[in-house]
């Protein structure tokens, strides 16, 4: 079946970095999209970056544009996520998601996600 596993979450200090990575299996990576999303307590699921199935074009919230960057390796099966000068408000259980056609509409419909990763960034 279907897993994507989130790993590399954890506590940082504000104005820090860290690399976040999906890896999946049970599919054929290479053709699905996959997106980064976060809920922050009490807050709804939001949409923070997505990436095509070449990695040819990335979608980013605007709260995290500059900051953010997505990656993939197709060889790998996995995704990254790098956050750089982290803030408190970033803080947050961080899910990865894959879809296919995801330039359709790439902030939600995404039917497989992972269990994620929570996020702490204290100020």
């Amino acid at each position: 079946q279907v897993q994507l596993v989130e790993s590399g979450g954890g506590l940082v200090q504000a104005g820090g970095s860290l690399r976040l990575s999906c890896a999946a299996s049970g599919l054929t990576f290479s053709v699905y999209g996959v997106g980064w999303f976060r809920q922050a307590p009490g807050k709804e699921r939001e949409f923070v970056a997505a990436i095509t199935w070449s990695g040819g074009t990335t979608y980013y919230a605007d709260s995290v544009k500059g900051r953010f960057t997505i990656s993939r390796d197709n060889a790998k099966n996995t995704v990254a996520l790098q956050m750089n000068s982290l803030k408190p408000e970033d803080t947050a259980v961080y899910y990865c998601a894959a879809k296919q056609w995801l330039e359709l509409s790439f902030t939600g419909d995404y039917p497989y996600w992972g269990q994620g990763t929570q996020v702490t960034v204290s100020s």
